[in-house]
């Protein structure tokens, strides 16, 4: 069982938490083991939007599995130092430290600054209190108009509504890509965007699109990312001719079937590595024969919004329409 802790303060935003609570509560009702806990420094917080929320007083026993989330408030409501107390900042680095995932959404990045966990990493919050995040934690690395940012088990959001994209981006690194896409139907959303989007935008990662076919080859490639996937058996699934697909796909998600396959195996690397996992083995558990592809296509990822390999924009090597997705 995971545990995720959500530590609420006075003024939080109710959409900060409700978003990504929905998420693993979701995740909950569909399978998988997760058990939420709200606590606070008082049993009744007030939010910002007026409803009082009722927190538990103790900290649950947490272990590497479990997740530490800190919702964000309004920041006028508060002095510079913040909501948070001295023990739970504490809380904070300590489970950090202990190789669990700590995760802040808008305001709440304040917290984890506090707590010395954004400290040489990159980070980001809503764009209103960008600039202010970066005055106060000069030696963060503060990301500019992204949705959220993960570096080594700290992971931050811009907040409101992106509070779901970057719950849905855990429950994806921790169970795979078909799970969040799942959840994501099931609360009527489109599936998760990339952290990378600009905050202002509206368009929704690799599925924002009406191709049924293309849907439905993403949803064999989600199931079996980590597996070879020839493009014979991905048109089959879309009832299309295999260069129709390589088209449509292009079309649809600006990426060939091979290119989406390899960002959602990236993705789950990334998970394992920061909990522990070697490249290595991270490599061969997503699917990839060594770890020289998976270094290659995570050196793209930190040093820009460079395109996957497999992209349908020229110059960058995407393979022939007979290569198969693996």
């Amino acid at each position: 069982m995971a545990r995720v802790v959500f530590l609420l303060v006075p003024q939080v935003h109710l959409l900060d938490l409700a978003g990504p609570a929905q998420v693993f509560s979701t995740a909950a009702d569909l399978g998988h083991d997760y058990r939420l806990h709200y606590v606070a420094d008082r049993e009744v917080v007030p939010t910002v939007q007026g409803v009082p929320l009722v927190a538990g007083l103790e900290w649950p026993e947490l272990t590497r599995d479990d997740l530490v989330v800190v919702p964000g408030w309004r920041p006028r409501a508060h002095g510079p130092q913040g909501p948070v107390g001295p023990d739970d900042l504490r809380r904070l680095a300590d489970h950090h430290a202990a190789g669990g995932t700590v995760a802040s959404v808008c305001a709440g990045a304040y917290a984890l600054g506090r707590a010395g966990l954004l400290d040489g990493r990159r980070c980001t919050t809503h764009h209103e209190v960008q600039d202010e995040l970066a005055r106060r934690f000069p030696a963060a690395r503060v990301v500019r108009d992204v949705l959220y940012v993960v570096d080594d088990r700290v992971v931050t959001s811009a907040g409101i509504a992106s509070g779901i994209d970057v719950a849905l981006h855990l429950v994806a690194t921790r169970h795979g890509p078909a799970a969040a896409a799942r959840i994501a139907r099931t609360l009527v959303v489109h599936s998760r965007r990339n952290g990378h989007e600009q905050q202002a935008s509206a368009m929704m990662r690799h599925r924002s699109h009406p191709s049924d076919a293309v849907h439905r080859v993403q949803d064999l490639i989600d199931h079996h990312f980590a597996e070879p996937l020839p493009l014979a058996d991905l048109a089959a699934a879309g009832g299309v001719a295999e260069r129709t697909l390589t088209r449509l796909f292009r079309q649809a998600t600006g990426l060939t079937p091979l290119g989406y396959q390899q960002t959602l195996r990236v993705e789950r690397a990334e998970h394992l590595i920061g909990h522990g996992a070697t490249v290595e083995a991270a490599a061969r558990t997503v699917g990839f024969t060594d770890a020289r592809m998976l270094r290659r296509l995570r050196a793209r990822a930190i040093h820009g919004r460079s395109v996957p390999a497999g992209s349908s924009r020229p110059g960058n090597g995407t393979p022939p329409a007979a290569t198969p997705a693996g």
